[in-house]
């Protein structure tokens, strides 16, 4: 009977979804997974990007990012138009519907670091503040992952 219970349980949490909390959180506003990409020496700008869920009952917004790394640090994303990739500046930041997650990634939404102090090292924490409309400020670090990678190079919790 022990050996019996034993195999159920082992079965069971081989197939139970394990459940992570968020990195951070500000008020209502849980943020997942924020990292950055390494940057060539001579590079001027850099990505981050980040998920965003808005556990709430009202809508939100992200409005600004700062970081020390860049002279200045802006929310843009990426459209195709005519066949052509155009990236566009967020003056009025990234809507964050009440019980919704938006996802800041390459070629989408996304952080833009431009005028680098320096280049971004693979493994750098970056440190950046974001800022939302109604949840208010909070201070998160975004890993480095390597020059071009497709995602976060470590995606544990």
């Amino acid at each position: 009977m022990r050996t019996l219970l034993a195999a159920v349980a082992t079965a069971f949490m081989a197939v139970a979804s394990p459940v992570f909390a968020a990195d951070y959180t500000a008020g209502p506003i849980e943020i997942d997974t924020p990292w950055t990409r390494a940057t060539p020496p001579s590079a001027k700008a850099g990505g981050g990007f980040l998920k965003l869920t808005n556990t709430g009952s009202e809508d939100d917004r992200l409005v600004s990012v700062a970081s020390p790394i860049a002279g200045r640090t802006e929310l843009h994303t990426m459209d195709m138009s005519g066949g052509v990739m155009k990236m566009r500046h967020l003056p009025d930041g990234i809507a964050l519907p009440a019980g919704q997650s938006v996802e800041l990634k390459p070629g989408s939404l996304h952080v833009m670091f431009m005028d680098l102090a320096g280049p971004i090292e693979e493994g750098a924490a970056v440190q950046v503040t974001l800022t939302f409309e109604k949840a208010g400020s909070v201070d998160i670090e975004m890993r480095a992952a390597g020059i071009g990678a497709p995602g976060p190079a470590d995606m544990a919790h």
